[in-house]
């Protein structure tokens, strides 16, 4: 048992804090510290009658290193999970190195000001973990995170080489508005508006913003329009699995959500550049955020599945052999459990999972890892118990 300090109280972290609280075995206590304390005190006070895990709150500025590091010495967690911005990750491992608090995130860092999904900075930060003794675990959502587990799992137990990975990202959810966002809308929207690419012989394949479609038929949710975006869990990939020469990642969207993105890149208002509106400095898309329904709005009114995981193309003893690895997810019953749509479901219960692999030593080593470094087989046998079962298919329709 142990205490983890959970950063955020956003839609994800609401599911993994809910997730923590019914594995109280290894959940002694949980310190919820976000901006707004009320929001933190409100899932408290929804959640501690129904758990033995003992839930504190604390308001903290993530990009405050000092106010960071003053709030972990008080607490003393054995972890920290950082489920704030992808541009706080920074200042949580400089406070986690500075406290010698083990760390984990789902998204890699990315600047404010430029849309670059990059894991040069976070990858800087493996000698001075390992000195200090401390683990950094990154990604450990659902894609990146869950992809990375999947990958691991594929190349230990089916493959003896990976030679082409397709990670497959359906949402056949229906919130009923127009336009909205399952999450983040800012990183949502900066994702979906960078150029696409993909990892070919060794080399980065730039594409144009959502210039590859292809369609698929999803086991659970049914033909689908997919696009080829940048996603950062093909650099880590691509140098952990063995054999590849190309990997890929595709997400869903449907037309009405493509036709509204695209009005609003052309009148500026997905822009990061800063402009002047009646005497101040705002940021369009950050504007933009503020005016969409907020993504932990969206559980009760969403229906449908998710369908996301990946498509393997490798050799084992030889043989040229295909294998698909993925999980089916039901917006409703998400909902039913713990209040969200299945989007922050899917990434909330690997955070927790990847927390618990670090404090309780299931996952020990010194250095900054990406997750697919380390022993699939208890986070395969976690995601089964906790509420994201995965399924095999041995002769998978293929995405060429």
């Amino acid at each position: 048992m142990g205490k983890c300090m959970i950063i955020g109280c956003g839609g994800v972290a609401s599911v993994a804090i809910h997730k923590c609280c019914q594995n109280s075995e290894v959940f002694e206590g949980i310190m919820i510290a976000s901006r707004t304390k009320s929001k933190c005190d409100a899932l408290k006070e929804k959640l501690q009658p129904t758990t033995k895990t003992v839930i504190e709150t604390a308001q903290v500025n993530a990009d405050n290193v000092d106010e960071l590091v003053a709030l972990i010495n008080s607490y003393k967690p054995d972890v920290v999970l950082n489920l704030a911005l992808p541009y706080q990750d920074l200042t949580i491992m400089d406070a986690c190195l500075a406290t010698k608090t083990h760390y984990v995130d789902t998204a890699n860092y990315e600047p404010l000001d430029t849309a670059k999904f990059e894991y040069k900075w976070q990858w800087a930060y493996r000698e001075r973990f390992e000195k200090a003794g401390i683990t950094a675990l990154l990604g450990s959502g659902f894609d990146p995170g869950v992809t990375g587990v999947f990958s691991a799992y594929a190349m230990k137990h089916e493959f003896d080489e990976i030679n082409y990975i397709d990670i497959l990202d359906c949402n056949g959810g229906d919130h009923g508005y127009p336009f909205a966002t399952n999450f983040n809308p800012e990183i949502n929207i900066r994702e979906v508006s960078a150029k696409g690419s993909y990892i070919e012989d060794g080399k980065w394949v730039e594409t144009e913003p959502m210039e590859i479609k292809r369609v698929y038929n999803f086991k659970g949710v049914g033909e689908k329009d997919m696009y080829l975006l940048h996603h950062e869990e093909l650099e880590s990939l691509a140098l952990n699995i063995k054999g590849i020469k190309r990997i890929r990642f595709f997400m869903t969207f449907g037309q009405s959500y493509l036709t509204h993105l695209k009005c609003l890149e052309n009148v500026g208002m997905t822009s990061i550049e800063p402009i002047m509106y009646e005497g101040r400095e705002i940021v369009p898309l950050q504007f933009l955020k503020a005016v969409l329904p907020d993504p932990a709005s969206l559980g009760p009114r969403t229906v449908g599945k998710t369908n996301i995981g990946c498509i393997f193309r490798g050799k084992k003893d030889g043989k040229d052999k295909n294998y698909y690895l993925y999980n089916i997810c039901d917006h409703q019953e998400c909902y039913r459990e713990v209040g969200s749509q299945a989007i922050s479901y899917t990434t909330g219960v690997p955070a927790m999972i990847g927390a618990m692999m670090i404090m309780t030593g299931t996952w020990k080593k010194a250095g900054v890892y990406n997750i697919e470094e380390f022993d699939p087989d208890p986070f395969m046998e976690a995601l089964n118990k906790w509420g994201l079962p995965w399924e095999e298919d041995f002769d998978p329709t293929l995405v060429d």
